[in-house]
């Protein structure tokens, strides 16, 4: 049996569409809002609303909402947005990076895990099949305690390193992957640690293709890519429209060099657009229509030039491989 598990229920994976594969929706993470960095707060329901339409009026048709415990998601408001737009949006359990779990627990999740005071707290005192039943539990039961279930479990690792606790909760989210059978997702931090990510899940005894690696457009290096891909992981390329990295040129050639090596049904595209001044409603940013509308017609047109075909290309990244990657298979 398979399905792709949506904030909505269960659908099949031809429904799932022309996707983004990492973005956040309605999140307020207690780590930046302590530090009053309002601008990595997206607090505003009707605002973010109003770039998911956008989105979807060019086309688009499912987001995979990448927004784990520790990064203040907003359950409801984010369900909301998916009733009230008639679009798919896949849920996220599990964890992120460490440094963000200095953070305090807001008080309605602490029934859920304990009465700890922050997300660090939690996980140091906690046990390994301890932290696994908490993700296991909001992939089949809920997330935070609502009835709208998680269609991936996520863990995270810091820059050119893991520590103890990013170890312990990437073992929680495996473990969790082997009882529900849902996909998994790693934050690397600037597309650092992947390789490192890969080997502690083998120890698990993960099969890679079932894992997608977050931000690999942050670590421009078409070789590291190749090692990657050799492992038959996902590498996601979800820093479009963020110039201030790298020029769109470059991720369009580090795409193209692994669909040259025969890797285009490993690769997903998104924006990870997580700041008020990246979206369109919040702050004038390029907001959640720019891939769709913009960032696809020039890939097209760039791979078409170099003897690809571009259309063709874009269907793999965006409909074919995210409806293979976020597929439960029981």
């Amino acid at each position: 049996m398979s399905f792709i598990r949506t904030l909505r229920g269960d659908i099949q994976p031809k429904e799932l569409g022309f996707t983004y594969s990492h973005e956040h929706i309605v999140c307020r993470p207690a780590y930046w809002a302590e530090r009053d960095a309002d601008d990595l707060l997206l607090d505003d329901k009707e605002k973010s609303k109003k770039d998911v339409a956008d989105f979807k009026r060019h086309g688009g048709q499912a987001i995979v909402d990448a927004t784990a415990v520790d990064y203040g998601r907003d359950v409801q408001a984010v369900k909301e947005i998916s009733d009230e737009l008639d679009l798919h949006i896949i849920g996220t359990a599990g964890f992120n990076k460490s440094f963000l779990w200095d953070g305090k627990i807001k008080d309605e999740l602490k029934p859920l895990i304990g009465n700890y005071d922050t997300y660090a707290e939690w996980i140091d005192q906690t046990s390994i099949n301890k932290l696994t039943e908490f993700v296991i539990r909001e992939v089949e039961e809920g997330l935070e305690g609502t009835p709208f279930k998680a269609g991936q479990v996520k863990f995270g690792t810091g820059y050119n390193r893991i520590t103890p606790l990013e170890e312990k909760t990437l073992r929680a989210v495996a473990r969790a992957h082997h009882e529900t059978k849902a996909p998994i997702h790693s934050h690397t931090e600037v597309g650092t640690m992947a390789l490192e990510q890969i080997e502690l899940l083998k120890s698990e005894n993960v099969n890679l293709e079932f894992l997608s690696l977050g931000h690999m457009d942050r670590n421009p290096d078409p070789s590291y890519h190749e090692k990657i891909a050799k492992t038959g992981a996902l590498l996601s390329f979800d820093g479009i429209a963020k110039i201030k990295y790298a020029p769109e040129s470059l991720r369009i050639e580090c795409i193209l060099h692994l669909v040259e090596k025969g890797y285009e049904n490993q690769i997903l595209i998104s924006g990870d657009t997580a700041r008020k001044s990246y979206y369109k409603h919040y702050d004038y940013g390029l907001g959640l229509e720019y891939i769709i509308a913009k960032w696809v017609p020039r890939f097209i047109e760039e791979a078409n030039q170099k003897g690809f075909n571009g259309e063709q290309l874009v269907h793999k990244f965006f409909v074919e491989n995210p409806a293979r990657c976020f597929t439960f298979k029981k």
